[in-house]
């Protein structure tokens, strides 16, 4: 199974929508430099959407783009649904990041919940920590391995 970036999105604050950036340094056991979740030994370092799951909000009506839903890396062409804890992703065969989690808790309803009743990031988003880091660019190409 494997894709590509389709974008990578970066905040200075927790709570904030991500700001498209066009390349970005991922540091082992570490996050993306300058992103506010980036953090020492948490398992949720670096964060991962489906544009296909974007793309079902937009047929909605709604005006998103990549990174308001706090995604660090967009996805297009992998099925982030299917993974499981402990999968691989491999990008531009040199950075690993592994599966930590799937879906989170939305302590409070963000500004497309409000709108459209529904979020994606909760059910449809993965969480992953940096294995060997490196630096990613949008259209690096994205595979799961074993």
């Amino acid at each position: 199974m494997s894709g590509k970036i389709k974008a990578i999105s970066i905040s200075s604050e927790k709570g904030m929508k991500k700001q498209n950036i066009n390349n970005a340094i991922l540091l082992e056991n570490f996050g993306i430099v300058n992103d506010a979740h980036a953090e020492k030994s948490s398992k949720r370092q670096v964060s991962l959407l489906a544009f296909e799951s974007i793309q079902r909000i937009i047929n909605k009506g709604l005006k998103v783009k990549e990174g308001e839903f706090a995604e660090n890396i967009t996805t297009i062409g992998l099925d982030l649904v299917k993974l499981n804890i402990g999968d691989k992703l491999l990008i531009n065969k040199e950075v690993i990041l592994e599966i930590t989690q799937k879906g989170k808790e939305c302590h409070n309803r963000c500004y497309i919940f409000n709108t459209i009743g529904d979020c994606i990031m909760p059910k449809e988003g993965v969480f992953a920590k940096v294995i060997k880091g490196g630096i990613i660019k949008a259209g690096d190409t994205i595979e799961v391995i074993k």
